[in-house]
């Protein structure tokens, strides 16, 4: 894959999630499978060893800044990352390449739905 287009891909997935606070993987999981033709278990997986880090340390500086961070919430949710991650990738390794990528989709599409009718 070239390097130009999965570093387009990161930056991508940075600015999304800094504008909507959603997780880089919305976008890095399709882009890898689509653009970068990487099964959907490896686009996961890399998904996953980028996003371990950087995901979100400026992005929540400039929330913070602002006071628009809970930290208590935000320690919650770290820990159901951490616990839920391993159960995650766990299940994943329990599915073909087909049917996760398949619930993947299933899974944008609903969420994309019920925000669009909110």
């Amino acid at each position: 894959m070239n390097w130009m287009l999965v570093a387009g891909i990161g930056l991508a997935g940075g600015v999304v999630s800094g504008l909507f606070g959603i997780g880089g993987a919305v976008i890095i999981v399709p882009a890898l499978v689509l653009l970068g033709k990487l099964p959907q278990h490896t686009a996961s997986g890399t998904s996953l060893a980028a996003l371990l880090l950087p995901v979100g340390l400026l992005g929540t500086l400039e929330y913070y800044k602002r006071g628009q961070v809970n930290i208590p919430y935000a320690a919650i949710l770290a820990a159901g990352l951490f616990v839920g991650a391993l159960v995650g990738a766990k299940l994943a390794g329990s599915l073909s390449d087909v049917v996760l990528r398949r619930a993947f989709g299933a899974f944008l599409l609903l969420v994309s739905a019920r925000l669009i009718l909110s």
